[in-house]
């Protein structure tokens, strides 16, 4: 019985509902999402299509399984003729935006109007935003003394990794991925520490595992010397992955924790030591110093915490395209209404 009703819950049932409503109500659209991570992401992109006639409720796909995923969450429940405009599902785009139409789940996922996708990995992309990290830096320490250049960095980083970015998105084009997987490629690309003092040391490692990697597929698959290049040219002239921004889709945990972290942690960990030893230079006596310094302590926050409520991407290229998605749904929308009155 729970089954049966669990699977009369869409787009229609919500529909019905907000008719249920009284004519100038606000009508509700409901957007599932794949676990409470994802919610204040979407509730911070879906607030500006708010208005007077419509609000948005954001929900996890089920309340007795809590698992992460959007095959759980678009399979298991928001099959595809559950969804319409009145129930969507907002989801992190993964690897299925750059697999266009070669899997059925990444068909479904680019081509369904009521399936709102990140376009970039996932939120952890948009969380480490590289424009937005030095302000996440000066949130977590209250100090704005400039250090490395974040964006000069990610952007060197991105060219570094881009070449075998295009290996591994070919493997998986290729039924290849058991040879290169997405966790061996991420084995590759991440960093145990970085030296911030010297940020081209770290990077120079990495560009040498890098071209060992290549190497080792160049020899194992010759036949990828034709269509590597078209995919190359397919992902940066079609889908927007360039090579000074390929950071943003590469999977999000990896970015966050062995990239973003390992780069920020040792810088914000210098700035506290030199904001304390600032006020402990600059107090008075001893008990204006132990004060200052406990306010300091208590106002700081860890640098993860503050990406993890990062919301500097509002301006990001790539966002444009998750807005433009929504707003094809909004006005389609819109114009079978207006149909509809014309015929009635």
């Amino acid at each position: 019985m729970a089954r049966r009703l669990t699977q009369n819950l869409n787009s229609a049932y919500f529909e019905a509902a907000n008719h249920l409503r009284p004519s100038r109500a606000r009508k509700r659209i409901v957007a599932y999402v794949e676990s409470f991570d994802d919610i204040a992401f979407w509730r911070f992109i879906l607030d500006d299509y708010e208005d007077d006639t419509r609000f948005f409720e954001i929900k996890l796909p089920s309340r007795k399984n809590l698992g992460k995923g959007k095959r759980q969450a678009l399979m298991n429940l928001l099959h595809a003729d559950q969804l319409g405009y009145s129930m969507i599902a907002c989801v992190d785009a993964d690897y299925d935006y750059l697999m266009q139409d070669t899997l059925e789940e990444s068909r479904f996922i680019n081509h369904s109007p009521y399936v709102i996708h990140t376009f970039a990995y996932a939120i952890e992309s948009y969380q480490c935003y590289a424009p937005s990290l030095h302000r996440a830096v000066v949130t977590a320490t209250l100090n704005d003394r400039p250090t490395i250049d974040f964006e000069a960095f990610l952007s060197e980083y991105s060219k570094i990794i881009w070449p075998l970015f295009v290996w591994n998105i070919w493997c998986y084009r290729h039924d290849k991925y058991k040879s290169f997987s997405m966790m061996d490629f991420c084995g590759f690309i991440g960093f145990k520490m970085i030296n911030t003092r010297d940020p081209e040391e770290s990077l120079g490692l990495l560009r040498r595992r890098v071209n060992q990697k290549m190497a080792w597929l160049q020899r194992h698959f010759p036949e990828a010397k034709s269509s590597y290049p078209t995919l190359r040219t397919e992902l940066q002239e079609k889908l927007g992955v360039t090579p000074e921004t390929t950071y943003l889709f590469i999977q999000g945990h990896t970015l966050f924790e062995k990239v973003v972290l390992p780069l920020l942690d040792p810088i914000c960990a210098m700035l506290r030591k030199e904001r304390e030893r600032e006020i402990k230079l600059l107090a008075v006596h001893a008990q204006q110093r132990q004060c200052e310094l406990l306010g300091y302590q208590h106002s700081v926050m860890p640098i993860e915490m503050v990406l993890r409520k990062n919301t500097g991407f509002k301006n990001a290229p790539l966002l444009q395209r998750v807005h433009g998605r929504i707003e094809a749904m909004l006005a389609a929308n819109s114009n079978e209404q207006q149909a509809t009155m014309e015929n009635q």
